[in-house]
């Protein structure tokens, strides 16, 4: 969906530009035109998503709240205590935001709309105070299953963002591939998750919010765009 609204109205612009010689005299008024079409565009695109109905409102699982500002920032969406000895943290994203179009179409016949967010990639983090490293799961996330892809001792997030990183750290031994481990070791490692409210329970919410994330980043782009666009005509 998103996709489809960004790569609008490069038509018009293609035939405005092969329509035009560059000479010294008309880059000036070509220029301008260009623009012109340009922000037709981008506020005709922004009046329309702005008119698309939010998805119902879902509510996190209990007991995971809902970190305050998450909405309008890239990072922790959820975080909840465990055994009051153990804080979890969960980040989330579209998966086909790091598989290229069309990636999968032999494995599926086919490509899914740009609409459908049915394949998510879920980042945890599980803390215990006192300790500088947690334990981080990389996860798929489904509708109606969740599968660990990698699991790694690594420093906390908040110490990654406001202290260096050494190389020892960068460097450190991460573990085995997840797939090279025993099975029973996998088996095990599901279950640790799973005892942790880790599971597809989680997907309507999270695929509610990403539509949510999205609509406002993308409002948020074609606003800007079209400001910086502006400015430079009125200058």
């Amino acid at each position: 969906m998103w996709r489809r609204y960004i790569s609008g109205g490069t038509s018009a612009l293609s035939a405005c530009l092969r329509s035009r010689s560059f000479s010294d005299t008309s880059v000036s008024a070509t220029s301008n035109a260009v623009d012109s079409i340009i922000l037709r565009s981008l506020k005709d695109h922004y009046l329309e998503i702005s008119k698309m109905s939010p998805p119902p409102k879902v509510n996190p699982p209990s007991p995971y709240t809902i970190i305050k500002g998450a909405l309008d920032q890239d990072g922790l969406v959820l975080r909840r205590t465990y055994n009051n000895t153990e804080e979890i943290s969960l980040s989330v994203m579209r998966l086909d935001y790091l598989i290229p179009p069309g990636a999968d179409e032999d494995e599926t016949g086919g490509n899914d709309s740009d609409d459908s967010i049915n394949q998510l990639l879920l980042h945890v983090e599980v803390s215990k105070e006192g300790r500088e490293e947690s334990l981080h799961f990389l996860c798929g996330l489904y509708p109606d299953a969740i599968g660990i892809h990698s699991v790694s001792l690594r420093p906390k997030i908040g110490k990654e963002i406001g202290e260096k990183v050494g190389p020892e750290t960068l460097y450190k031994y991460q573990g085995r591939v997840f797939q090279e481990l025993d099975p029973k070791v996998r088996d095990a490692l599901h279950l640790y998750i799973e005892a942790r409210g880790i599971n597809e329970d989680l997907f309507p919410f999270l695929q509610a919010w990403l539509y949510v994330k999205d609509h406002r980043k993308l409002m948020k782009w074609y606003k800007t765009v079209g400001t910086f666009i502006s400015d430079r005509i009125q200058a």
